[in-house]
């Protein structure tokens, strides 16, 4: 068994019963190992860094469904154990390398361990999300789905400038009126799919979850030292709040979603 009876379930969620439109979801929120895992062959100090989870992403997810009121989903063990955004098929469902980083604990995983993986947090994660979206289209409720997420400002040596993406595959309804209140801020450096963008190889939740159920979605890449902090993370809430109820306010109520072109 992966997880012991003691240990903390994959999942952290908050206000079931919101009233808001929004179902916010943070993948990478945590950084747990199981035990049975030990460390997966790394320090601490790694543990503790990007590779494991997405800095300040959780508490932006927080306190942004506080203050909207917003069903929240935290998914609370590392991305390291299995990546709760990527298919399970994806080569870096369980990564053995991340970035310069090797993953000891990763490399010769068998099929049936990978399996239990999945069974422990991965299935349970969105197993969840499922559920409430199912009662909320059940009930008659507005779904707006919200993927929460942070990316590093130097990537490979690489500098980042943005400040924030907007990310999305074949369905911006939200995504391009977000960019422009983004930009209209006039403060930030915006991303049109950067410095990610989604598709059905790389991402899964607004993907499974968003995408093919026909749902109004997007997935948002927040730069990590703008939110490591809780007053950063209050920040970026409070101006997501401030945007997000007008941006979905402003789209047509349709059946069809619009192309991403």
């Amino acid at each position: 068994m992966l997880l012991c009876h003691d240990e903390l379930g994959p999942l952290d969620v908050q206000r079931r019963d919101g009233r808001s439109p929004f179902v916010i979801v943070c993948d990478h929120a945590g950084r747990l190992i199981p035990r049975s895992l030990g460390s997966l062959g790394l320090s601490d100090g790694e543990l503790a860094t990007h590779i494991a989870w997405d800095i300040g992403a959780a508490g932006v997810a927080q306190r942004l469904g506080a203050i909207l009121d917003a069903h929240t989903v935290l998914q609370r063990y590392s991305r390291l154990v299995i990546d709760c955004n990527r298919p399970l098929d994806a080569a870096d469902s369980i990564a053995a390398r991340s970035e310069r980083t090797i993953i000891p604990g990763n490399h010769n995983v068998t099929a049936s361990a990978a399996d239990e993986r999945a069974r422990a947090i991965f299935h349970p994660y969105h197993d969840d999300i499922r559920s409430a979206v199912d009662h909320r289209q059940a009930m008659g409720r507005p779904t707006v789905l919200v993927a929460m997420h942070s990316f590093t400002s130097v990537f490979l040596d690489v500098p980042r400038p943005w400040h924030v993406g907007v990310l999305y595959n074949r369905d911006a309804r939200v995504a391009r009126p977000l960019l422009r209140a983004l930009r209209d801020e006039g403060d930030l450096v915006v991303g049109d799919n950067q410095p990610y963008a989604v598709t059905d190889a790389t991402d899964y939740s607004v993907v499974h979850h968003g995408e093919r159920r026909g749902l109004a979605h997007v997935e948002l890449e927040i730069r990590q030292d703008l939110i490591a902090t809780v007053r950063g993370q209050d920040a970026w809430a409070e101006r997501l709040a401030r945007l997000l109820p007008a941006v979905i306010a402003a789209i047509p109520a349709s059946n069809t979603p619009p192309s991403a072109e």
